[in-house]
């Protein structure tokens, strides 16, 4: 896929990803991984396409590197954001502003270190975007599913 196209469905995702952030919703144990494993395939393959053009030179893989342990780690950041509660025996969660701007911060970030590459993979952010989402996300979750674990105990 094209850089364009790379940004569009990231634009696409982030937005989705924004809106289920804020809405009500049951915390359920029985959850799978359907929407994470999905980001996660396409963004390997947006990755394998982007690494047939692009160096894959020491620094960048580096850099690459760095940009996801950045993505787990706002990712267990805005999990404690994530507003936990009990409604009639049931435990939902909802995101919070801070939660929003955490993904914001976070997405900025990621595609800053664009500007820390040299020209031979320019646009490494935007062709790791769904991977960086994937790892993102999925750390979030793991920590929301442990706060819903530790409070369905208590």
């Amino acid at each position: 896929m094209n850089s364009s196209v790379n940004v569009l469905v990231g634009l696409v995702v982030v937005a989705w990803i924004l809106w289920r952030q804020t809405q009500k919703r049951p915390v359920r144990e029985d959850r799978r991984p359907t929407v994470l494993l999905i980001l996660l395939v396409l963004g390997v393959l947006q990755l394998t396409t982007f690494f047939k053009n692009a160096s894959s030179s020491g620094p960048v893989i580096a850099l690459l590197v760095g940009s996801l342990v950045l993505a787990a780690g706002f990712g267990v950041v805005r999990g404690y954001t994530v507003r936990l509660w009990r409604q009639e025996g049931q435990l939902f969660r909802q995101g919070t502003w801070l939660t929003i701007l955490l993904w914001l911060v976070g997405i900025g970030v990621h595609i800053g270190f664009d500007a820390l590459i040299d020209s031979s993979a320019k646009g490494l952010g935007t062709a790791s975007i769904l991977l960086y989402l994937a790892v993102s996300l999925g750390t979030q979750r793991l920590v929301v599913q442990s706060r819903a674990d530790h409070a369905v105990r208590v």
